[in-house]
């Protein structure tokens, strides 16, 4: 079988080279010129642990290719993924699907036989109705159906995201297609992974559903570490207490600084957007929305009164910048709105990612960026984790005493024990803890 998928940002690039691995022959096309030729020398345009290895062995094996015409990956494919972005659109928070429609227009012209037409970029409600529309239109001898495949990829973890699955959905009632889609997924559904069925509609809500509940969940257990602080509770305890429950589950009920990255942000604004148009407001999810864009802002206050209240002329050491470990991903990430303000507040930020430097480099200025986390640290009054990168986890605290003006840690992210740091003699500030002892109140 071939695929030709269009797009090579993170979901087309990683369901391509995974796809390869399934022996399809897989071109990935994308109108980037300097982009294409680095994959075809081997360079990743993203980080993603795995993804260089994955491509590379595809590629000399004969099943992986990247290329800028689309016209003949398309005459030649079997499916055609459409895995464009669809970020924001300014003004109004709704999804900008001007790089799905054109992408479909484009599709219509170089369909040569039956093809089916799948949507893997995040799309809204009625976009795969629209689609079919395009095509029809542009080319009406054609011969084509429109299947809705959103993706499930975690950022840092893929690869094996993709590779084992909770589920892959399908959004068709097409027999012809679902017959195509089948064979594309068989080594998945041949292992045992739940392939759901459903229509275009459904298939295209689940993402979407999926993406602000899990939202939803992050923005509760933030708040109830605000309360936790507020009565003298331990976060960690209490989502440990609800998480054993079956029914609620343990994942992402890690406090911290808001969500960020490439999905939740954008998705939970885009599903608001739409229930309003449709006249069935989601009241919980916009209070999401408006709560962690709260949240992010909040949390520079946070460093700042550990400073004493006045972040003036003193120095901060920011360790983390991406929107979460094992990416160079900095869309919406909580540092955003976190270092503007400290530097705002007069705060001189030295700051230290594993792999997000070029990017912070890009949207971060006044900022002085350090290649190790100790460099950061270096005569600083306070420092704070913002992403909970491993080597964050297991800092030389003796180390970190001596460098520091002020052994002021504000850990954002929890990951380490307050009793451990108060004993190491560092003032630590955390989310929603405490020392057992009560030694220490955090901020």
């Amino acid at each position: 079988m071939r695929i030709a998928m269009i797009g090579t940002g993170y979901v087309g690039l990683v369901s391509g080279a995974c796809f390869s691995e399934f022996g399809i022959t897989v071109t990935c096309v994308d109108k980037d010129v300097s982009k294409i030729d680095r994959l075809k020398r081997g360079i990743m345009p993203i980080y993603e642990p795995g993804l260089d290895q994955l491509v590379d062995a595809n590629v000399k094996a004969g099943r992986l290719f990247f290329s800028t015409d689309l016209k003949p990956a398309v005459a030649e494919a079997d499916a055609v993924f459409i895995a464009v972005g669809t970020p924001s659109r300014r003004g109004d928070g709704h999804a900008d699907l001007s790089y799905v429609y054109g992408a479909a227009k484009e599709i219509a012209e170089a369909l040569t036989h039956y093809t089916v037409v799948v949507t893997k970029s995040t799309v809204p409600v009625g976009t795969g109705r629209e689609v079919v529309r395009i095509i029809r239109e542009s080319r009406p001898d054609s011969e084509f159906d429109v299947v809705s495949n959103p993706e499930f990829l975690r950022e840092g973890a893929a690869i094996g995201d993709f590779m084992n699955p909770d589920r892959v959905v399908l959004g068709t009632t097409s027999p012809r297609a679902q017959e195509v889609m089948s064979r594309l997924y068989r080594p998945l559904e041949q292992d045992g992974k739940k392939i759901v069925y459903t229509t275009l509609e459904s298939s295209e809500l689940i993402k979407y559903a999926a993406n602000t509940f899990l939202a939803a969940k992050i923005t509760f257990i933030n708040e109830i570490a605000d309360l936790c602080e507020k009565v003298g509770a331990d976060v960690h305890d209490v989502a440990e207490g609800i998480g054993l429950d079956s029914r609620i589950g343990r994942k992402f009920l890690q406090p911290g600084p808001g969500y960020g990255g490439s999905c939740f942000p954008k998705d939970t604004l885009a599903l608001v957007k739409t229930a309003q148009d449709y006249g069935s407001p989601l009241t919980i999810i916009e209070t999401v929305v408006d709560v962690n864009d709260k949240r992010k802002r909040a949390m520079a206050r946070r460093v700042i009164d550990a400073l004493g209240g006045d972040a003036k002329g003193k120095t901060v050491a920011v360790l983390g910048l991406t929107f979460k470990a094992d990416t160079d991903d900095m869309r919406d990430s909580p540092s955003l709105d976190i270092v503007p303000e400290l530097v705002k507040a007069g705060a001189k930020v030295r700051a230290y990612d594993p792999a997000g430097m070029e990017e912070a480099h890009k949207m971060l200025e006044g900022v002085t960026f350090c290649e190790r986390a100790y460099d950061a640290m270096t005569d600083a009054d306070a420092a704070t984790i913002l992403t909970e990168w491993n080597e964050f986890r297991s800092l030389d605290l003796d180390r970190v005493k001596q460098l520091m003006r002020k052994p002021v840690i504000v850990d954002l992210r929890n990951l380490y024990d307050p009793d451990r740091m108060a004993e190491a003699g560092i003032t630590y500030r955390c989310v929603g803890r405490r020392p057992k002892n009560g030694a220490h109140k955090p901020a």
